[in-house]
């Protein structure tokens, strides 16, 4: 892959009403769409990918909830505001992100996956800086919680690449930035 056409891809599940957890930062409702044998594409998404950016709160809620943090194969950006020692292909980044994603684009390898969270994704596209939203539906209206969109960005159109309903009801769309 050139180094030009390396992209940033936000890979994301919402609920209907746009919240990406609770108001008790809870996660369960991405449960409700569970189907042993469907991973909606995830797989395929992973092997297109070998950086990750994650914010440092979503990275410890998935550590908190038991899980190892699955793409110890790829480079890892945890952003936080406070530098710590990195560990192993993990790197806790506290520097400017349009920086770090210029220099990464500039890097010969496979696209860039925004694993989150809120913060992250309401940043990179205040800046402008993500190529691609592939976004999960789940049905379900949480009615409160984490909004996946925060006010006070641009303007920015979308051209839709593919949209996919799964008889679950998830629906899965994948957007391109235009401009």
């Amino acid at each position: 892959m050139n180094p030009s056409s390396r992209k940033v891809i936000l890979y994301i599940s919402m609920s209907i009403d746009g919240y990406i957890a609770d108001k008790n930062n809870d996660l369960s409702f991405l449960s409700t769409v569970e189907q042993e044998g469907e991973d909606y594409g995830y797989l395929d998404f992973v092997q297109s990918i070998d950086t990750v950016i994650i914010g440092r709160k979503t990275y410890e809620k998935v550590l908190e909830m038991g899980f190892e943090y699955p793409h110890t194969d790829k480079k890892v950006y945890v952003i936080t505001r406070t530098k710590k020692p990195d560990k192993g292909s993990f790197e806790y980044y506290s520097g400017d992100i349009p920086t770090l994603i210029a220099k990464l684009k500039l890097e010969q390898g496979k696209n860039i996956y925004c694993d989150g969270g809120a913060e992250i994704v309401h940043l990179l596209l205040k800046e402008k800086l993500i190529d691609e939203l592939i976004i999960s539906v789940i049905p379900v209206m949480l009615g409160s919680g984490i909004s996946l969109f925060k006010e006070d960005r641009p303007f920015q159109k979308l051209k839709l690449l593919s949209s996919k309903a799964f008889d679950i009801g998830l629906v899965q769309l994948h957007y391109q930035t235009i401009g």
